[in-house]
């Protein structure tokens, strides 16, 4: 009995170990415009972009949204991102990326990555929610600051 419960114990640890969530942020040093351009990403559902727009626009930022084709030295200070959704009982953000140029040169990047979370139910998150977090983070200061 004993054996078996250890054994048990062991494969539902390893099992869970194998469902990790990761999420990394490079913070952007410190600039002085306000303005950033994001290109927009037609891949990506709207609801991404509108909830990055409000968050950077929260923290002092006038927001420019560029088409998708531009090109990342059209602005001073340009953002580009990528996300996808999966389903699992329900739809939820399974990856997230945020990337930023300051005339061309990676200033800061931001990434939240559920694709190995698997049993774990901590992928069920709120995107809009997961997207002020990870602007927040990769905007400690805010515009100006």
């Amino acid at each position: 009995m004993f054996k078996k419960s250890v054994l048990g114990t062991i494969i539902a640890i390893t099992t869970l170990s194998g469902c990790a969530i990761h999420q990394t942020v490079k913070p952007v040093d410190r600039f002085d415009d306000k303005e950033i351009c994001i290109i927009d990403n037609p891949a990506v559902r709207t609801g991404f972009v509108e909830a990055y727009k409000r968050a950077l626009t929260t923290k002092g930022y006038v927001v420019k949204r560029l088409p998708p084709s531009s090109s990342i030295v059209e602005c001073r200070i340009t953002s580009t991102y990528n996300a996808t959704w999966r389903w699992d009982l329900a739809l939820y953000m399974t990856f997230a990326e945020i990337k930023v140029y300051n005339n061309g040169k990676p200033i800061g990047e931001a990434k939240y990555d559920s694709q190995r979370g698997g049993a774990n139910m901590g992928k069920f998150i709120d995107a809009d929610k997961k997207i002020n977090e990870l602007t927040n983070q990769l905007f400690p200061g805010g515009a100006g600051s």
